[in-house]
């Protein structure tokens, strides 16, 4: 079974306002660094994503991958890859919980599966890089007050 890599930080705003970001697809290019395009192909009765096409220029790896989301209630969202250049598997969530005075505590978590071969340890390292960043851009961009 892949082990997965998980990582926290505390934003200065509302569940809500932050799950307002992540589900905003067409704004990832904004915030994300490495997505250059987000294109939603499915939604759901309620408008959120059910697949999303990214195209993803991290350096040395670049790839168009399509993912498939699930929505748990207001405070989880997880996905799963459907087809991708480079990925044998990526699976991830962002699970919020409300942290007092008007904060949350937002968990990400990420399993990657290249087609290329990898040790764990620099798989493991680069997951840690991809989330912590993914986290820093989410906290400047809720907590800047863009939408």
């Amino acid at each position: 079974m892949a082990e997965h890599t998980s990582s926290s930080i505390t934003i200065e705003a509302e569940p809500a306002e932050v799950m307002d970001v992540i589900s905003d697809f067409a704004r990832y290019p904004d915030w994300t660094g490495e997505v250059k395009e987000a294109e939603v192909l499915a939604a759901d009765t309620q408008g959120r994503a059910e697949q999303v096409r990214l195209v993803m220029d991290a350096g040395a790896i670049k790839d168009d991958q399509v993912l498939a989301y699930t929505w748990t209630g207001e405070h989880e969202v997880s996905w799963t890859l459907v087809k991708s250049q480079m990925l044998r598997s990526l699976d991830g969530s962002y699970i919020l919980k409300p942290a007092g005075a008007g904060s949350t505590e937002v968990t990400y978590q990420l399993t990657v599966d290249v087609k290329i071969p990898m040790l764990g340890m620099i798989k493991r390292k680069a997951e840690k890089v991809i989330i912590d960043r993914a986290l820093a851009g989410l906290k400047k961009r809720v907590e800047s007050g863009s939408k």
